[in-house]
């Protein structure tokens, strides 16, 4: 549990752990997952209850769901980049579930006990039923919300948002289960999550399925061992979005058949209705297909539990995801668009197929999660509880921003040798494959597993290697618009030369360090070389550019810049070592030997307390946090000096929630914060840093999916949601065997 401290003022993170994955739902290969739990004893259940469960299907929209949230980033795994799914601060019932921006995702859930019907999810308007009630909940990962005048319990771990609600006698767990597996390319890249519950109503709608509710949406309900609702958008537009949701693929909600399993597709009301008058729903469907906005067509199952005493009930399970296909369009040589497939393709012929094996692994993918959970929590613990809890938070919206992909060969089989993994720059522009936004993201990667970076990579250095991008320095990103990676053959992409040459360097070689394979430093050893020729050209003295915040403008003589762009340079020399080549390496090495005191001496101010956010402006600091490549690296390129004097500096310019980014402003990014507390060289420093961000992600000001971006006055959240960015927040765990304390 969390310490007592956080029951006041929960809200973030209630809504941060609804949204994790950033986008997940629907535009990346993967989406959020929903798990179904047991129902708790009936300890003041007079004799038996009859017990109802409906499920509405919801409509799901995918941008890229990485991980399932891309597609999974925002109920546990219910989110992909365009699925990510969030209650808004609220009890579980007290609001419809959202979209990370904000839009609707209509989504109800109803029990029935002895002839009275509660909500427990959504906020229907259907006249005969009762609220049922959020109430504590105990558990090793638990968290309490205190919002308004209400006390709202839920647990949350890295894969899982669990809620405990009351309906008259009856006690209902809801477990919400967005799976992360990193090491299996497989799941991982299926864009399917878990709900479940025991003997309860639950329902959704075609608002899934486009940002537009005016556009018309076909389904089709299918029988079987499963039923499988299917939801889709009558006029696909293929690689398109509408306010960040995709207009193409469909929606799947499914869950197995059985006897005491009715379903039916309709309006809204009329569905509802029907399971508050009746009980069961009518086994019928609708078929006047017609826009979202128009009677409101949802899509339901009923499940009869019959007789429930006070012994735990088997789980009902649902799932829910989105499958769009082909996913992305890659650029390859000669200005030709590849279309790229999600990775799970390469396994399954259909989504019935997938959605069967996906339905049966639900023991043993909880199982898997809870061994998952466990780890991430054990080893964040040993830094802090406080930054257990951050983590926890963070882990699902980073991966609800990535998609596993594969090519087909000429004769139309898969081609398995060829994955790449996309990343969408969620909320702040659509970019596809964003280097600085895959460098803060990067220590996720780093501590579960690297050769997804590698896969990142790829996409960006195979690109360059074309000789397509023009630029001398390193690209911005893969594309202008999820999901279109169609590159930049112009060089009019967003331009940080000395940003993403030195994060490009920093990466490449950190994964190289980690996974022990050399392939990629082999074959792009050129483009490595280049960039590095950028930096020894321009590192030094900083022209005015930006760098990955650039919403704070641009700035000539930046220091961070400096500190990167020195340790991009180093981090080439180790390469060329690991390559044998002994020349490159020295001259390397030699330049940063000469570049590293004449920086400190430009940028320490006259006073010796820290270090100025540009050269020569002597009032001025910032966050270094560019200086964690350096202790991640292993390079020691900075004197550990540089590091003591940034440790006491940090500890007299903190606010309420956290050290300001820079003296132009009194906002900062938790991301950064993270970084910044790793190279803190004592613990009280470094603890203050991760407390507050644990105060700014807990303190109930918020109702929005995490944002990175936030003031340090008050908690007020900046315009960034939902960003996988905060991957970063595992700074601290994700590099044990290097120089990290």
């Amino acid at each position: 549990m969390l310490h007592d401290g956080i029951v006041k003022r929960m809200g973030r993170w209630y809504k941060m752990v609804e949204s994790d994955q950033a986008e997940t739902l629907m535009t990346s290969s993967t989406i959020s997952f929903v798990y179904p739990l047991p129902i708790m004893g009936l300890t003041k259940f007079s004799l038996l209850a009859t017990l109802m469960l409906t499920a509405v299907a919801v409509l799901l929209e995918c941008d890229s769901f990485q991980s399932r949230i891309l597609s999974r980033s925002q109920f546990g795994r219910l989110t992909s980049l365009h699925g990510c799914l969030k209650v808004p601060g609220t009890a579980l019932n007290g609001a419809w579930p959202q979209f990370w921006t904000g839009s609707t995702l209509g989504w109800a859930g109803y029990i029935t006990v002895d002839g009275i019907t509660y909500t427990f999810l959504g906020n229907p308007v259907v006249a005969g039923a009762e609220a049922a009630v959020q109430k504590s909940l105990e558990g090793n990962f638990g968290c309490i919300i205190c919002m308004r005048t209400n006390l709202y319990t839920m647990q949350f771990t890295s894969t899982q948002s669990i809620f405990v609600m009351t309906a008259g006698p009856v006690g209902i767990n809801v477990n919400f289960l967005s799976p992360v597996e990193p090491t299996d390319l497989l799941k991982q890249s299926i864009p399917f999550s878990y709900l479940a519950l025991s003997a309860v109503s639950n329902d959704g709608d075609a608002e899934w399925v486009s940002g537009d509710d005016s556009l018309t949406v076909n389904w089709t309900t299918t029988t079987g061992n499963i039923l499988t609702h299917q939801v889709m958008l009558e006029n696909q537009e293929l690689y398109t979005e509408y306010s960040d949701h995709i207009q193409q693929g469909a929606a799947y909600y499914s869950t197995p058949n059985a006897s005491s399993v009715t379903y039916q597709t309709g309006q809204d009301a009329v569905v509802r209705a029907q399971f508050i008058n009746n009980g069961v729903l009518a086994n019928t469907e609708d078929t006047n297909f017609r826009a979202v906005s128009d009677n409101w067509p949802v899509f339901a199952f009923a499940h009869d539990l019959g007789t429930v005493s006070t012994a735990t009930t088997a789980p009902v399970i649902y799932t829910v995801g989105h499958v769009r296909d082909p996913a992305i369009q890659y650029i390859v040589a000669n200005d030709v668009y590849q279309p790229r497939s999600v990775y799970f393709w390469s396994a399954y012929s259909s989504v019935a197929d997938l959605i069967s094996d996906f339905i049966g692994d639900y023991s043993t993918a909880l199982g898997r999660a809870q061994v998952f959970d466990q780890k991430v929590q054990s080893d964040a613990s040993a830094i802090s509880s406080n930054y257990a809890g951050v983590v926890a938070l963070s882990v699902r919206q980073a991966f609800g921003a990535l998609e596993l992909t594969l090519s087909k060969n000429s004769d139309g089989s898969w081609n398995t040798d060829d994955i790449l993994m996309f990343l969408k720059e969620i909320s702040s522009d659509g970019n596809v494959n964003t280097v600085d936004v895959i460098m803060p993201a990067w220590p996720i990667l780093l501590y579960t597993n690297p050769t997804l970076g590698k896969y990142l990579l790829l996409g960006l250095l195979e690109y360059q290697a074309t000789g397509q991008y023009p630029n001398a320095w390193a690209a911005h990103d893969l594309g202008s618009s999820y999901p279109n990676a169609t590159g930049h053959n112009a060089g009019n992409d967003e331009a940080m030369p000395l940003e993403e040459c030195g994060n490009m360097l920093i990466m490449t070689l950190s994964y190289t360090q980690k996974s022990n394979d050399t392939s990629l430093i082999t074959q792009y050893t050129d483009l490595l070389n280049q960039w590095t020729g950028y930096l020894v050209a321009e590192a030094l003295i900083p022209a005015n550019q930006i760098s990955t915040d650039d919403f704070a403008g641009a700035l000539a003589n930046q220091t961070n810049l400096a500190i990167k762009g020195v340790i991009g340079i180093q981090a080439m020399s180790v390469i060329s070592g690991i390559l044998g080549d002994a020349v490159n390496q020295q001259n390397y090495s030699s330049i940063v030997q000469s570049y590293v005191p004449q920086i400190l001496n430009y940028a320490t101010s006259s006073d010796g307390l820290h270090l100025t956010l540009n050269y020569g402006n002597e009032s001025s600091w910032g966050l270094s946090y560019n200086l964690y490549a350096d202790k991640l690296l292993g390079t020691d390129v900075f004197p550990e000096s540089v590091y003591d004097m940034q440790t006491a500096w940090y500890a007299t310019v903190v606010n309420t929630y956290g050290v300001p980014l820079d003296t132009r402003h009194t906002y900062t990014k938790s991301d950064w914060e993270s970084w910044t507390a790793a190279i803190m060289t004592n613990t009280t420093t470094r603890d203050m840093f991760i407390d507050s961000v644990y105060k700014y992600a807990a303190d109930g000001e918020s109702n929005q999916p995490l944002g990175d971006w936030y003031e340090t006055l008050d908690g007020t959240v900046y315009g960034f949601r939902a960003r996988p960015v905060v991957g970063g927040h595992l700074a601290l765990v994700s590099a044990a065997s290097n120089s990290l304390r």
